[in-house]
């Protein structure tokens, strides 16, 4: 019976790695679909327009990359994301909110992603972790001092993904998933915490997400 087990499961394996062995290493997507983004609050500040402004937000708005990956195994892949959100910035407080100028948002991540089924499969869900950098870009805003520009800047962040893969050819396919961005843009002060080595300031960390509804074209190779 042992005996018998044992030559079925490696049966098993070695069908499964002839058919990777076979199938496609290489794979590149264009991406597109829609972002939620949000920003983050900071104190209340008294604009030339009168009003008081106490956040910064990024407007919800379409998004597009591209994504390149290699199979290193029948199910794991890794590869790089390159995602732009072109965004408007705003500032808002209790009374109103304001467009402030155009920006683009792009996501550097490498990635790994861990992929569900038969290597050949016709259809293939799968799950991902990407380490990288967002960068918000520079643009231009009227003050009552005349035009002001800001510099881009780019801050570590990590991307979580899930999603399926449709192959209806062995060279190409479609893809559906959303992917959630968290990056940290800056920490406030939250009071005191006290233990046995003495006490220290507590800070609340902010991040700026983005929530990416994400559909795609893949090719194979």
């Amino acid at each position: 019976m042992v005996r018998r087990v044992l030559i079925s499961t490696l049966l098993v394996l070695a069908m499964t790695s002839a058919a990777w062995a076979q199938s496609p290493k290489v794979e590149v997507a264009g991406l597109f679909g829609y972002t939620l983004s949000d920003g983050v609050s900071g104190e209340p500040y008294k604009a030339g327009d009168g009003n008081t402004y106490d956040r910064v937000d990024l407007k919800d708005s379409m998004n597009y990359g591209l994504a390149f990956g290699v199979f290193v195994g029948p199910k794991a892949q890794i590869g790089f994301l390159w995602r732009r959100q072109p965004t408007t910035v705003q500032v808002a407080g209790p009374s109103k909110t304001t467009d402030v100028a155009d920006m683009n948002i792009d996501g550097y991540h490498v990635y790994g992603a861990y992929y569900f089924g038969d290597p050949d499969g016709k259809v293939r869900p799968y799950i991902l972790l990407g380490l990288g950098a967002t960068n918000y870009g520079g643009f231009s805003y009227q003050t009552s001092a005349g035009t002001q520009t800001t510099s881009g800047n780019a801050q570590f962040s990590s991307t979580w993904g899930a999603g399926v893969k449709f192959y209806p050819s062995p060279k190409a396919g479609l893809q559906f998933g959303v992917q959630w961005t968290p990056t940290y843009i800056k920490s406030d002060p939250d009071g005191w915490w006290c233990g046995w080595y003495g006490c220290y300031v507590v800070s609340d960390a902010q991040y700026s997400n983005q929530v990416e509804f994400v559909g795609g074209v893949t090719f194979r190779f």
